[in-house]
């Protein structure tokens, strides 16, 4: 039998608070995903793909408050990864289904179904990424993600929703690239493609320059004209992995 001294006892006061924040701020980022499926609902795509982009942020605070106060646990991860299918998962397709769906139907049930089934596909990779991000978590490099991360391919589809929603009309093309782009981000979550992560940051390396001037500019240009600029640097992260991983192998293939 435990001595009572070996039983843990939970936390009190103020440890209590420490605890809770990192949850907090999940439930924040599973909030935003729950808003930006409301907005798209009612209509608003702008106030949805902000709402995505306010969930990428609080995603990225929660892991490392955790790590700093050192309150991580196995309730936060997996509540972790529940907030992420729905922030980055379910809104994304459910973003870019209800602002394409409408307008890519006009053209024809083979368009509308080649909507509803790319949306789809889009939630069913980011489940796949997920689950295996989590069954491989304590074993993969910590320098890189396998496959596009799900907060990056949230951000790639939010972006071109949110951009494209201030153009009246896009016409046929336009209404497929939405799509195109769900399936797309969507092999890229499920691809063994390595994507840099920017978790492993190491803001005493050399290239001071890039983190303080560099990362500040970009940061500023995104406040100024934010669907644009988020489009673009989102467009840059996702294709710039895949682009690489294609000239490394075509340059083994041509020194074999």
């Amino acid at each position: 039998m435990s001595s009572p001294q070996s039983v843990p006892r939970p936390p009190t006061g103020s440890r209590r608070g420490v605890y809770l924040l990192p949850n907090l701020l999940t439930t924040a980022c599973l909030g935003c995903g729950f808003f930006a499926i409301i907005s798209a609902i009612n209509g608003d795509f702008g106030r949805a793909g902000a709402a995505i982009f306010l969930a990428l942020i609080f995603d990225g605070l929660d892991g490392r408050v955790a790590r700093w106060t050192r309150t991580e646990s196995v309730f936060g991860k997996e509540y972790d990864s529940l907030a992420d299918m729905v922030a980055f998962g379910v809104a994304p397709a459910l973003v870019a289904y209800k602002w394409g769906f409408a307008a890519i139907a006009e053209y024809g049930t083979s368009w509308a179904r080649f909507g509803w089934i790319a949306s789809f596909f889009y939630v069913a990779c980011a489940a796949l990424r997920l689950a295996r991000y989590n069954a491989r978590a304590a074993t993969v490099d910590k320098r890189y993600f396998e496959g596009l991360p799900s907060p990056s391919a949230a951000g790639l589809v939010a972006a071109y929703v949110w951009f494209s929603s201030e153009w009246n009309d896009l016409g046929l093309i336009g209404l497929t690239l939405t799509f195109v782009v769900c399936l797309f981000v969507g092999l890229m979550m499920i691809s063994g493609v390595p994507y840099p992560s920017v978790k492993q940051i190491d803001w005493n390396a050399r290239m001071k320059f890039f983190y303080f001037v560099i990362v500040p500019i970009s940061l500023a240009l995104v406040v100024a004209e934010p669907p644009t600029m988020l489009l673009f640097l989102f467009t840059v992260y996702v294709l710039f992995a895949p682009a690489t991983y294609v000239i490394r192998r075509l340059h083994r293939a041509g020194n074999g």
